[in-house]
């Protein structure tokens, strides 16, 4: 695995049992100024599974999932407590790059956000800041096969990205974040603002993708949570203050949660 740290500081080797743990959150607490938005978050997140964050709006969800690749350091008044260790790292360690933390857990957002450029300039962009130009064209293309976009985009590569369907271009997103090979993909409300057949293309894709990547999705679509995770952590306001109720198997939530919270919570007792 590559150097994510300062230079002389390699990644750790780690044996095949270690490496089942991508992330280890203990008692993870995020403030932002005088309120906490999530506190005493205690979870594993596995390799190459899909996990998926669920409960009400304002419970904390994407506000965990942020702090997965550091995007929280961009809020000057967020204050992270807490540990995560990202394959036995302190993902917050003094010593640790919070731009290399970045490329190696990529992020796919709410709403597709493609850049005004080409389609092909959009997949290259972060190749080309980071270095990563020989066989730049391959590179794209591996990129939007694994997107499975390359068959609708092949021929008009050098066409603006804004052209694309909504559900092409979360692709289109998605192809740009698994192109500087990262190691875990998160997804924030993939789906949301894209149309069923679209949002069905984009869970068939997830199930891809898995073979590769370790995957974080944060849904408000407790079906879609159902369809794609194998873990799911059901989250809830309690006192004002995002918490985390439950972590289970997915079935298990879904079927026999072991809180009454959760169990309201699916069934649409509440929430």
């Amino acid at each position: 695995m590559e150097a994510y740290i300062r230079h002389e500081q390699q990644m750790p080797e780690t044996t095949t049992a270690e490496q089942d743990v991508v992330f280890d959150i203990d008692a993870l607490q995020v403030d932002y100024g005088k309120t906490t938005a999530v506190k005493d978050v205690t979870l594993q997140i596995r390799e190459h599974a899909i996990t998926a964050l669920i409960g009400p709006s304002g419970c904390g969800k994407s506000t965990v999932l942020r702090c997965l690749n550091r995007m929280n350091d961009l809020v000057p008044s967020a204050r992270i407590g807490g540990k995560i260790h990202y394959h036995g790292v302190d993902l917050y360690g003094a010593d640790v790059d919070p731009i290399e933390v970045r490329r190696r857990i990529g992020m796919v957002f709410q709403r597709p956000n493609p850049f005004p450029k080409s389609i092909h300039d959009n997949v290259a962009y972060g190749l080309r800041i980071l270095g990563m130009k020989d066989d730049l064209d391959g590179r794209v293309e591996r990129a939007l096969r694994d997107a499975a976009l390359w068959d609708e985009v092949k021929d008009r590569l050098k066409r603006s990205a804004l052209s694309l369907s909504g559900g092409q271009q979360q692709r289109l997103c998605i192809a740009r974040a698994i192109a500087v090979q990262p190691d875990v993909i998160l997804l924030d409300e993939p789906a949301s603002a894209l149309d069923p057949i679209s949002t069905s293309a984009i869970e068939d894709l997830m199930h891809e993708l898995k073979r590769d990547y370790t995957l974080v999705i944060v849904t408000h679509n407790m079906q879609q949570a159902a369809r794609v995770a194998e873990m799911t952590a059901f989250f809830s306001l309690e006192d004002g203050c995002g918490t985390l109720i439950e972590y289970d198997v997915t079935d298990r939530i879904f079927t026999q949660p072991s809180d009454e919270r959760t169990e309201g919570y699916v069934t649409g007792r509440f929430g």
